[in-house]
């Protein structure tokens, strides 16, 4: 496989990563701050004035509508009050437009990023974790331990997990915490996630067991510890990272698709998921397109995290036992 593709999507991945990260310093403005004056205005147009890059003051016309006012020029400023970019007020700079309540949409992005994405990362890193140890024990060890797990994800297959959501949901008080929530969405997306991770982890550790090297090894004398050290969880570790990256982009779709029904965190919070709820109105949608812009933020993350899981899938595929 090429290196350009891993490199590309790991240089993409770390860029929007540390976007999130750094949001406070990246965005405009904070996520909650409101201008009530510029109710779903369009994405602000950069002009070169000949000496610096200025926005032009917005007019509100009879419609609705806004237009520029050239007589009204505000200049770039970077650096200023702990922000990387923005403009002396009463100018307004709005990269992606704002949404009904006057929210910029590119800073309310960035903050969300932070809540999607780590939801994905913690989320995965649960599965991963408890399928890991499942799995290897499982596989390892056999016998009644196997049959548990086997029996166990059986019925985690079985459940309709998005019924249990809204049921746990129901018996939450009407209104929870952003901290709560998101705790309760890493926690049960997480939770529910272990059974593929455990019966592919469990698959390996069973062909790795009986290899002749594991085999003399356990002749010669060698401990369960020193075993699973040295030979079982060499042979795990590829497949539980191809499922780390086959399962972050996977729990970050669950995240979004969750916030947008309304069962994840809440407004005034931003995450991808509640910011495209905004979206679902038609009239919104077809006048104001820029509020799909968290969606179209997920997009290179998916395909990042993509490329990442095919390079960990084609490594183990060549791993020699």
């Amino acid at each position: 496989m090429k290196r350009w593709p891993l490199l590309s999507a790991l240089l993409v991945l770390a860029a929007i990563h540390a976007a999130a990260i750094l949001a406070n310093r990246l965005a405009p403005y904070a996520y909650d701050e409101q201008n009530r004056d510029c109710v779903y205005a369009p994405p602000s147009r950069v002009h070169w004035d000949g000496t610096r890059l200025v926005v032009y003051g917005l007019r509100q016309e009879a419609g609705g509508g806004y237009r520029e006012d050239p007589t009204r020029r505000y200049p770039l400023r970077f650096l200023v009050r702990g922000r990387l970019v923005g403009v002396d007020p009463p100018g307004t700079l709005f990269f992606l437009g704002t949404d009904g309540f006057g929210r910029d949409v590119f800073s309310r992005v960035l903050y969300g990023g932070r809540i999607s994405l780590m939801t994905g990362l913690l989320a995965a890193a649960l599965a991963v974790g408890i399928g890991w140890m499942l799995g290897t024990a499982a596989g390892f060890f056999g016998g009644w331990a196997d049959e548990v797990l086997m029996r166990g994800s059986e019925l985690f297959l079985a459940l309709p997990w998005l019924y249990l959501l809204l049921a746990v949901r129901a018996f939450l008080p009407l209104y929870i915490g952003p901290v709560q929530a998101f705790l309760l969405l890493v926690g049960i997306i997480g939770g529910v996630g272990w059974v593929r991770p455990a019966r592919l982890v469990r698959g390996v550790a069973l062909s790795a067991r009986e290899r002749p090297f594991v085999l003399a090894a356990r002749g010669f004398g060698a401990g369960p510890a020193y075993l699973l050290r040295r030979h079982i969880v060499p042979f795990t570790l590829p497949v539980a990272l191809t499922q780390a990256s086959v399962l972050i982009p996977q729990y970050i779709l669950a995240e979004v698709t969750l916030s947008f029904l309304g069962l994840g965190v809440g407004e005034p919070v931003p995450t991808w998921g509640n910011m495209l709820a905004e979206a679902r109105r038609f009239d919104a949608l077809t006048l104001h397109p820029w509020l799909l812009a968290p969606g179209l933020a997920a997009v290179p993350v998916l395909l990042g995290y993509l490329v990442l899981s095919d390079t960990f899938a084609a490594g183990g595929s060549q791993q020699k036992y």
